[in-house]
């Protein structure tokens, strides 16, 4: 067993997992998971630079993952940055205070990259199963984008596009409740990412929706009519699209304080959850997908895997 450190950075959470991995067994056991919201990305969509105070939190955060790093004597420590930190013209400010607190440089990974950690991660965990079909499609909705990715036991085929929960919140401000005007508008921006992807991504081959991150675990925390979030009781969940079409509609429909008062809500992500239940919804609706298969093993998993088997 080899002892790792990931970190994901994105462009809402920064979040940390140190696991023991077996490389051959493809075993992983969770030592320390946790997330810190960040919002790093803020305002990087319209102004293209990390904002200081966006910086500062997620140094912050870096920190305290030191910390819990050290204690757990972690061997081999790998810090991926996402969306956010692609887009900004001061990344290199990101990358100096990253390397100063933890003592590794933050690896800035492509779209496609993001997208197989993501597929390794979702999918190792499903190994086995003989009540899904495949080909799998691997959705992970992030903050600043979404990476499409087919495959069987690998990935085939892969596309991050640039829609996200926080993007697509800070690009339309919907209201609370969200006008029709702003869900249409949101809707177009989707549906012409997924044009995109499908240029290079065969979504509609999918036999099973895969769904990752924030958007999807809130969504099903909802849909399962959760008090606390629970992610034993979310994992590999699989909502329908009917309850993916009802929490939807009550979200886009609710104020900001009937969001927040919500018991498996993040307080990070009550202001971007409409938009990004609404990315989930658009893409079930485009492939046909009756159900999601909600996975909490997601792109850290894939990158703690692929530190293990040493492939940085």
């Amino acid at each position: 067993m080899t002892r790792v450190a990931a970190v994901d950075c994105g462009t809402n959470s920064i979040r940390l997992l140190v696991a023991d991995v077996d490389p051959e067994s493809g075993s992983l056991v969770d030592l320390d998971r946790r997330m810190i919201i960040v919002r790093l990305g803020q305002g990087v969509d319209r102004t293209g630079r990390l904002a200081p105070e966006a910086l500062e939190r997620t140094f912050a955060a870096c920190r305290e993952y030191a910390a819990v790093i050290k204690e757990l004597g972690a061997e081999t420590v790998r810090f991926v940055a996402t969306s956010a930190s692609r887009d900004a013209e001061n990344r290199d400010d990101f990358v100096r205070g990253v390397l100063d607190i933890l003592g590794v440089e933050p690896e800035v990974i492509s779209g496609d990259q993001e997208a197989e950690f993501s597929f390794t991660g979702a999918t190792r965990s499903l190994a086995g199963r003989t009540d899904l079909d495949k080909p799998y499609l691997v959705v992970d909705i992030g903050g600043g984008s979404t990476e499409f990715v087919v495959g069987e036991e690998h990935a085939r085929a892969a596309r991050s596009v640039d829609i996200g929960c926080v993007r697509m919140t800070e690009r339309h401000a919907p209201s609370s409740p969200a006008t029709p005007e702003q869900i249409a508008a949101i809707r177009a921006d989707i549906e012409a990412a997924l044009d995109l992807a499908a240029q290079t991504v065969p979504i509609d081959e999918a036999r099973t929706l895969v769904g990752l991150a924030g958007s999807v675990t809130t969504v099903a925390g909802i849909a399962l009519g959760l008090d606390t979030y629970d992610p034993a009781r979310i994992h590999h969940s699989r909502i329908s699209y009917e309850k993916v079409e009802e929490v939807t509609t009550m979200l886009l429909n609710s104020t900001h304080d009937e969001r927040a008062a919500i018991g498996v809500m993040h307080p990070g992500r009550v202001d971007v959850i409409q938009a990004g239940a609404l990315v989930l919804l658009t893409i079930m609706q485009r492939i046909g997908a009756r159900e999601v298969v909600v996975s909490e093993h997601d792109i850290l998993d894939g990158i703690a895997y692929k530190a293990a088997e040493g492939w940085f």
